[in-house]
């Protein structure tokens, strides 16, 4: 919708809020799919969405033409590319947004600064996760690009403790939870489940239990380390199978390490998926085993589904699980993994023993409720509408000067 009436700027009140989502790739990751759930649940007649992705497209593209989202793909290659930063100028200056909203390192970077030259009244930055991995150049860019920077909106409180610490402005965070999709249970038999696997069922014998992790495989996900707990566990003459959703650069090197431990009949690996509500309904405990997350969409998913969660004791883990009542939370041991993945096993054993399973369910629907309550789909919505509105009202009103908004030009 254009914001331009017989020659002359329409009011802001009555047109939408033009709003600029930018994003490195729209792959099958946590803070791809939290803003393709924004953009497709933003109220259309107060906000006009459109989405820059800055390097590729991805699985996710196909969520967007479903909404009827309109996007750009700028096409950045390398790490330095002036061209992707050209033409992520030109689309601001032809699509003209209220508001850019930024997520991720590169659009952070790449974005901020385009809106930035572009004179964009109104600058958010998304930091979406704790990252031990930046260097003192990209924190520098990061208090560089805030000091014109409207507000820094995060996940959770973890993240804005770790950027507050790098010398970010405390008074420009504001923390938005992610939120998930309400879940629907799968009608399919337990069986049925199996063979799909291609997991022979013992006949007279108890199903086996299911252990799931959601990750991209990479060092983060310390997913070497849950390999390891699985060897373990297989001593223990516990029936289980551990699934594996999700690919990234670590799968070939973790193929060859499950296979080293000869686990290929209890450890799957089953790529990225679109149907991961399917294999939510069946299993009974999830790993979160991150050395460092914002807020993580796995654990938001499997606590919707019901199931009991044990996961990392970090900032943003500890944000979702309740200790005690919707899961575990395992120590980190100062760094010590042969303390670490034995707690995850042990805890483990201790959960799939008979007389635990009341507490199994009893955890798996205090998460379900919890999710329910404070991380539904419609409070995110909510939250990132009044704050794109409020920003809004403050230019209107004229809370937001003119010296501040020369500055951004």
């Amino acid at each position: 919708m254009s914001n331009i009436e017989n020659g002359k700027p329409m009011p802001a009140r009555d047109r939408p809020v033009k709003l600029l989502l930018i994003i490195p790739t729209l792959d099958r990751s946590g803070a791809e799919k939290q803003l393709v759930l924004l953009a497709s649940g933003l109220d259309r007649v107060r906000f006009d969405v459109h989405v820059a992705v800055l390097t590729r497209t991805g699985p996710l593209e196909e969520v967007l033409r479903n909404h009827r989202i309109s996007f750009t793909v700028i096409g950045k290659k390398g790490k330095l590319d002036p061209f992707a930063y050209f033409r992520l100028k030109r689309l601001i200056r032809t699509f003209r947004p209220d508001i850019v909203h930024t997520w991720l390192f590169a659009a952070n970077a790449y974005g901020r600064k385009a809106a930035i030259a572009c004179g964009v009244p109104v600058i958010i930055c998304g930091e979406r996760c704790v990252d031990p991995w930046k260097t003192r150049l990209h924190f520098m860019i990061d208090r560089y690009l805030a000091k014109k920077t409207d507000i820094i909106a995060v996940n959770s409180e973890g993240i804005r403790d770790f950027y507050a610490e790098k010398g970010l402005p405390p008074e420009k965070f504001s923390v938005i939870p992610n939120a998930v999709l309400p879940f629907e249970r799968t009608r399919e038999s337990k069986r049925d489940f199996m063979d799909r696997l291609g997991i022979e069922a013992q006949e007279g014998k108890p199903f086996p239990f299911f252990i799931g992790m959601i990750a991209r495989l990479w060092p983060q996900k310390r997913v070497k380390e849950a390999i390891w707990s699985c060897d373990q566990l297989k001593f223990a003459n516990i029936d289980f199978h551990f699934l594996i959703i999700g690919d990234g650069p670590e799968r070939e090197s973790l193929l060859r390490y499950r296979d080293e431990l000869l686990l290929r009949d209890r450890v799957h690996f089953l790529g990225h998926r679109k149907d991961i509500p399917f294999f939510l309904s069946h299993l009974d405990l999830l790993w979160c085993t991150s050395a460092y997350e914002g807020q993580s969409n796995s654990i938001l998913e499997a606590m919707s589904a019901g199931i009991p969660v044990l996961a990392s004791d970090i900032p943003g883990n500890r944000e979702l699980v309740v200790h005690g009542q919707t899961g575990l939370l395992i120590p980190e041991f100062d760094g010590d993994i042969s303390r670490r993945r034995t707690a995850f096993m042990h805890e483990t054993l201790e959960l799939f023993l008979p007389e635990q399973e009341k507490r199994r369910l009893a955890w798996g629907e205090a998460g379900a409720r919890r999710i329910a309550e404070e991380f539904s789909l419609e409070k995110m919505i909510q939250r990132y509408s009044d704050l794109y509105l409020n920003a809004m009202e403050k230019i209107n009103s004229g809370e937001k000067s003119r010296e501040c908004l020369q500055d951004h030009k």
